[in-house]
């Protein structure tokens, strides 16, 4: 087994995880063959089907690659050893032994389970990046299907349109990069079956039910919500017993983040917060387009006005040098009339970065104005405020 791959690219990277999950699902058919042959109690002798079983398990375990160094070691055991070290333990007459023989018989089960878990893992962070930019192109070509087939195009009609092709695509190559290691989300059979029958009604499910239900879980299991984040202590109650004293930082880490990382925080601040609702990224990072980045609802639940939805656009500008300016308030403005229908109510601009001056004194007097959209400004000191009562997204980040 060489440690590089045969071909380079995703495409090279992708056919050796399908390889090696090949022979991993082998192992896993052939354990569950070898455990239903291992006989219950003591039972000496041999058995030509379980040794020949036990040696393509071997033959197999060989090619399978090891993931960050480590990669299952455990054999099946002899029948006879089997047998023997049950019987040692039965006349030890100790609990513990006992357990400790069958520990041992059911290893390599175990480490084939071990190894799954990892593998998945692996194969997740492989494909993120690729599948977040499909997420992006995917909601780009259904903005322009749905400028295209308006209310008026009857919903029986065929979609008559080459993105139409190209949704399936994208949408093909998702299911692709997601393989066994990412559980497909709520309403993906429902896309598929829409993508297959072709016509205005199915895209208007697809726009309003089938893609704002599965993209955000779809980003949510690829982000790894139950990865842990590290931890540098053994035990908090000492920590806090030992009372530590000194200033405490308020500023955070911006230049740890990369464009999409800050992105991502954005999403989670949103995502996580009451009276936020259908958040959606809108496109690639670093975009050749409009520039959207976050879309999101926002909720406003007044008792006696009742229930109102705003759609606000958020930009994400990960700036360390840069102060957003007067020049791209003004595009801003105007970008805002491409991406309409439906009605854009509020732009947030969030920045690592500041605001200079005179963009600070252009947004206050257009949200004086009749306008109906609304700029808001989020600068590095609004986001750490934000944060601040966020801890644990300051801590997955690394922001501190």
């Amino acid at each position: 087994m060489t440690s590089g791959t045969s071909q380079t690219g995703l495409a090279g990277a992708l056919r050796q995880f399908e390889a090696a999950e090949a022979n991993l699902e082998k192992l896993e058919r052939l354990w569950q063959v070898i455990a239903s042959l291992i006989p219950v109690g003591i039972a000496f002798g041999s058995n030509a089907a379980y040794d020949d079983r036990c040696r393509a398990f071997e033959n197999i375990l060989e090619h399978l690659p090891k993931i960050d160094g480590w990669s299952p070691e455990a054999k099946p055991m002899d029948l006879n050893e089997i047998a023997q070290a049950r019987l040692d333990a039965q006349e030890l007459g100790e609990i513990s032994c006992t357990v400790s023989v069958e520990e041992a018989i059911s290893a390599p089960g175990r480490q084939l389970e071990e190894y799954r878990f990892r593998f998945h893992r692996k194969r997740r962070q492989l494909v993120r990046e690729a599948v977040l930019g499909l997420c992006g192109e995917v909601d780009e070509i259904l903005s322009e299907l749905e400028k295209e087939h308006g209310e008026e195009v009857p919903p029986q009609r065929s979609v008559n349109s080459p993105r139409w092709d190209d949704l399936r695509d994208r949408v093909t190559q998702i299911e692709t990069l997601l393989g066994s290691s990412v559980k497909r989300p709520p309403r993906w059979s429902d896309l598929a079956r829409h993508l297959r029958f072709g016509q205005v009604g199915d895209l208007r499910d697809i726009l309003q039910h089938d893609w704002p239900t599965a993209k955000p879980a779809l980003l949510e299991s690829l982000h790894g919500s139950e990865e842990p984040v590290p931890v540098d202590v053994y035990d908090l109650g000492e920590l806090a017993s030992a009372r530590p004293r000194g200033a405490v930082p308020t500023e955070l880490g911006w230049d740890r983040l990369s464009e999409e990382d800050f992105e991502r925080l954005i999403f989670g601040l949103v995502s996580g917060e009451e009276g936020y609702e259908n958040p959606q990224w809108l496109t690639r990072t670093r975009a050749p387009d409009r520039g959207r980045d976050i879309s999101v609802l926002r909720i406003v639940d007044d008792r006696l006005a009742g229930v109102t939805r705003s759609r606000v656009i958020i930009q994400c500008k990960h700036w360390m040098k840069r102060s957003v300016s007067v020049a791209e308030v003004s595009q801003l403005r105007e970008q805002m009339k491409l991406w309409e229908p439906p009605r854009v109510d509020v732009c947030v601009i969030a920045t690592t970065g500041r605001f200079t001056t005179d963009a600070v004194e252009l947004i206050e007097k257009h949200n004086a104005s009749d306008s109906a959209l609304r700029i808001e400004m989020w600068p590095d000191s609004h986001l750490e405020l934000l944060l601040a009562a966020r801890p644990a997204l300051i801590a997955e980040f690394s922001l501190r």
